[in-house]
């Protein structure tokens, strides 16, 4: 870890999906393409696995697919507004950024997962020390997590790990600590 005044910085442990980039904002777009329907026929109140937009069992990996082999899914998402911002804060400040995601799920396309996630992490200028892909997070050792899935949330904070849940319509019934942008998650991490 770095150090700053011989004070070592915490490691944060940031996920992609939901906290830094627009992932449901942009799979909306594919879904309403990939199933032929207005966008706006979809709900942007979605539920983790997007069963609002009747998608179930295989019909997730089929879209997923899709989305990022013909429509460059983790390479063309918006960013989530601060991440950047908020993100080049904590590491201009000494804060070691550790992305970790879990994005190696389709088998065979692992290549196009991880080149669309360096380009889009580059082209928006986000800072990271480390780039992790994992499903089990706990596993890469961070000090301050931030996530977004519920599952994740449960699990990291059952592990005794402090654990911000970045708020979205799939972890309404996920407690505080919550954090509505990254301006509210940049103000937890300095309080803990």
């Amino acid at each position: 870890m770095q150090e700053m005044n011989n004070v070592q910085k915490p490691v944060i442990g940031v996920d992609l999906d939901g906290v830094c980039a627009d992932f449901y904002g942009r799979m909306r777009h594919i879904a309403a393409e990939w199933f032929e329907l207005p966008v706006e026929s979809l709900t942007t109140e979605v539920s983790y696995g997007l069963k609002e937009w009747g998608v179930t069992g295989t019909r997730y990996d089929s879209l997923h697919r899709f989305a990022l082999h013909q429509r460059e899914l983790f390479r063309t998402m918006a960013m989530i507004p601060g991440a950047r911002k908020y993100l080049r804060r904590l590491s201009d400040e000494g804060y070691r950024i550790r992305i970790i995601t879990h994005r190696l799920f389709i088998h065979y396309s692992h290549a196009s997962a991880v080149q669309q996630t360096v380009a889009w992490l580059d082209r928006h200028g986000i800072p990271y020390w480390d780039l992790c892909f994992m499903k089990e997070k706990s596993a890469v050792g961070a000090d301050i997590y931030i996530e977004d899935s519920p599952e994740n949330v449960i699990q990291l904070r059952e592990a005794g790990h402090q654990t911000i849940c970045f708020a979205n319509s799939t972890n309404r019934e996920i407690n505080a600590p919550r954090a509505e942008s990254w301006e509210e998650v940049y103000r937890m991490i300095k309080e803990m």
